[in-house]
């Protein structure tokens, strides 16, 4: 059923605005991390790394310092969903795609971050900078990350794989700046603690949850779709950040949403049969045979 397939993978293309990220590179070696390693399973599903997505973004914007980013320095109104486009395509040219391509890419991040800082209601001043802020930042979106996979593509995912992935993706947060980035899920734990007295949820946080949760379809038939990653987002959540959103989903809706999330990543990993992870796993495969 290629028409379907090809159809279904365009609604995906849409939501991510993946538009030309499909080209190929010419590339010289297969990045910070290679086929082999615990990066690459877990950024290579497209469901559960929405979710997760999704997830980041309420968790982040509890700290003052991530939430006066982006309330200071982006039409967030307007351009939330932009701001996941633009995180899909980081992640996965830093994962997938060349050391060089990575490192450009992290490069104009770093650039933008220049560019981004202010001070708080209370005075205190911030910058996007900040190795603390690139760290809690960090830590937010991987965990979010890995807890999705763990719930909707392979729960049986390892402990020490787990870990391993932790301390892979601790190479691209250091190298924005980020400093004493956990790199277990003990180190995640602990670091999770000890932030929590940091964080906060007032007018400012609501208005940015509310941009976010108010975020269009780019069409209708891709409505529903969002909907239920929105739902499955505050769900993955931490008790204590459901706590501080004020979301309160009946208990008993969760295996609703958990059994939808399922059967649409069973549908999008049959239709992804182009992915940047299946592009990249060619590539190095391609690679292997010119060296052998």
């Amino acid at each position: 059923m290629p028409d379907l397939r090809q159809a279904i993978a365009d609604q995906i293309r849409q939501l991510v605005g993946a538009g030309g990220a499909n080209r190929e590179r010419v590339r010289t070696d297969s990045g910070l991390f290679g086929p082999g390693s615990a990066c690459w399973k877990v950024h290579g599903d497209f469901t559960s790394m929405m979710v997760g997505g999704i997830a980041a973004l309420f968790l982040q914007m509890l700290h003052p310092g991530a939430l006066a980013g982006v309330w200071d320095h982006s039409n967030f109104r307007q351009d939330m969903s932009g701001r996941l486009r633009r995180t899909a395509r980081f992640i996965a040219g830093t994962t997938y795609g060349s050391t060089a391509e990575a490192g450009a890419l992290i490069a104009h991040v770093g650039q933008i971050h220049d560019r981004v800082a202010g001070r708080l209601p209370d005075g205190t001043p911030y910058s996007a900078n900040d190795p603390d802020l690139l760290t809690w930042v960090h830590v937010a979106e991987v965990s979010s990350f890995l807890a999705a996979y763990l719930r909707y593509k392979d729960p049986s995912f390892p402990p020490a794989e787990q870990d391993r992935y932790f301390a892979e993706v601790a190479i691209i947060a250091e190298k924005l700046g980020a400093t004493d980035v956990p790199k277990s899920r003990a180190a995640v734990r602990a670091y999770l603690r000890e932030v929590r007295p940091q964080l906060r949820y007032d007018y400012r946080t609501r208005e940015v949850a509310r941009a976010l949760l108010s975020q269009r379809a780019p069409n209708p038939a891709a409505a529903p779709f969002l909907a239920l990653m929105f739902e499955a987002a505050r769900d993955l959540l931490p008790d204590w950040a459901q706590r501080m959103h004020g979301f309160r989903a009946p208990v008993a809706g969760r295996p609703v949403v958990r059994l939808g999330v399922q059967g649409v990543g069973r549908m999008f990993r049959w239709a992804l049969t182009n992915s940047a992870e299946a592009r990249a796993r060619r590539r190095a495969a391609e690679l292997d045979a010119q060296r052998a």
